[in-house]
């Protein structure tokens, strides 16, 4: 493929750049699918629709982040063994990647499907709500084995370098997707049913798309039908690397969803405000994620060649690119989070409230970006297991004990919001010890003739 990257030798700036920018791109166009929904009934229908659409935002983020995490131990076990020269291998990951997303993305829609009228009483959702935000999980997850196979996709292509093949489907996925919502809304009149068809239909473009790219494809990573099955070593090994991820995913979800149940008790003006914000602020996480998923990759086809010295630059390289990415596009959504909040609602109230939730957090995602990239980082070098424990000690935990103990003392929205903040800097001091030391452990077994 012409767009591969070549991981192993060179310079890096330039190349993390490549793999990165498309990688960006590419988050913030699947998110637009959500952004889309939320803009066209906010505008369209009616803020209950809104917040009904926005509710469902973390319960759907929990079940597509544990197998986006899982997905990221394919594109570590490929990368390793093309950095290894293993091209059986790299074969082998590839089909069972594939196997393992249609088969759990048809599972989790099914269980998904079977427990929803529970899963919104779990969440509080209000009476005026709760109809529509059923409707729409109920479509929104049937789509799911859609969503899963794309960014399983989307994993062997970043493998081998490759983030410009995902984008360009996605685009073609994106501009359906938005044309769907508006005929769905203002020509059939159809609420939040209509945008979650809307949005399942784009998702079944682009993951077919990028389907048919792979099996034309005459590369190392390309797919046949008849090899589509679930090799033993392969699967044990992504997921031993994708598991621990796809947890540490779920923490953010997990925690997001006790969070959005604190939210729902506040009233459905915080409801869409909290739907506006996520979807305006969540693009400056998308250019922080990109590049911790070069880290995964960089490191993860440097370090299987046994290159330690290169893997410890690619994650300087990466920190210092993404703060300036990342500030760069943060200091717009803060200045004008009052202009960009009207294009969802023009109701003062939901303004006010999402300018509060831009502010906590948008303000602190230099703490989230170290987070990230550490554990980026050390996904790459296979070890998963440790930043997700991390994690979960350092986000779930303390949002939860936060959401049950000193929100009830002063139950208003920003007391809710300072949970972020702080949840992240203990997270990040956590994952800054941990990473120093766990890099001196590395070195040294790598000193004495071991590549682990």
């Amino acid at each position: 493929m012409r767009r591969e990257i070549d991981m192993l030798n060179g310079g890096f700036a330039a190349k993390i750049l490549q793999f990165a920018i498309p990688l960006a791109l590419t988050g913030i166009l699947q998110q637009f699918f959500n952004a889309a929904d939320v803009m066209v009934v906010g505008r369209f229908a009616s803020k209950f629709a809104m917040a009904a659409v926005g509710c469902n935002t973390p319960v759907i983020g929990i079940v597509v982040n544990l197998f986006v995490g899982i997905s990221t131990g394919a594109t570590v076990v490929i990368a390793k063994c093309i950095g290894r020269g293993d091209m059986s291998g790299v074969k082998k990951a590839v089909h069972t990647a594939v196997f393992l997303s249609l088969v759990c993305g048809s599972v989790m829609a099914l269980v998904a499907l079977a427990v929803s009228s529970r899963i919104m009483s779990l969440l509080s959702v209000p009476e005026e709500v709760l109809p529509m935000a059923l409707s729409y999980f109920r479509i929104y997850i049937s789509g799911l084995p859609a969503i899963l196979l794309y960014n399983f996709e989307s994993a062997i292509f970043r493998s081998k370098g490759d983030t410009n093949t995902p984008l360009f489907c996605l685009v073609a996925a994106g501009i359906v997707n938005v044309l769907l919502n508006l005929f769905f809304v203002l020509v059939l009149k159809m609420g939040a049913e209509g945008v979650a068809i809307a949005t399942v239909i784009s998702n079944i473009l682009s993951s077919g798309t990028m389907f048919v790219i792979l099996l034309r494809s005459k590369s190392d990573v390309g797919i046949e039908f008849h090899l589509i099955r679930a090799d033993h070593a392969s699967l044990l090994e992504i997921l031993r690397i994708g598991v621990p991820a796809g947890v540490q995913s779920m923490v953010f979800a997990l925690s997001n969803i006790i969070i959005q149940s604190a939210i729902n008790s506040l009233g459905a003006d915080v409801m869409a405000a909290s739907a506006a914000a996520f979807n305006t602020e969540i693009f400056v996480y998308f250019i922080v994620n990109a590049f911790s998923q070069a880290c995964t990759a960089f490191i993860g086809q440097n370090y299987g060649a046994g290159k330690l010295d290169r893997c410890r630059k690619v994650t300087l390289h990466a920190f210092w690119m993404d703060c300036v990415f990342m500030f760069a596009l943060a200091l717009p959504i803060i200045i004008f989070s009052r202009e960009l909040l009207a294009l969802f609602n023009g109701d003062p109230a939901v303004i006010e409230y999402g300018r509060t939730r831009i502010l906590y957090i948008t303000s602190f995602q230099i703490l989230n970006l170290t987070v990230d990239i550490l554990s980026g980082s050390l996904r790459g070098y296979g070890n998963s297991l440790a930043p997700a424990l991390i994690a979960l000690l350092g986000i779930c935990v303390t949002r939860v004990i936060w959401v049950f103990t000193v929100f009830p003392l002063h139950s208003d929205y920003s007391t809710l919001l300072a949970c972020y903040p702080i949840s992240w800097s203990i997270t990040a001091t956590i994952m800054l010890c941990y990473y120093f030391w766990f890099m001196r452990v590395a070195l040294k077994r790598k000193s004495g003739g071991s590549t682990r």
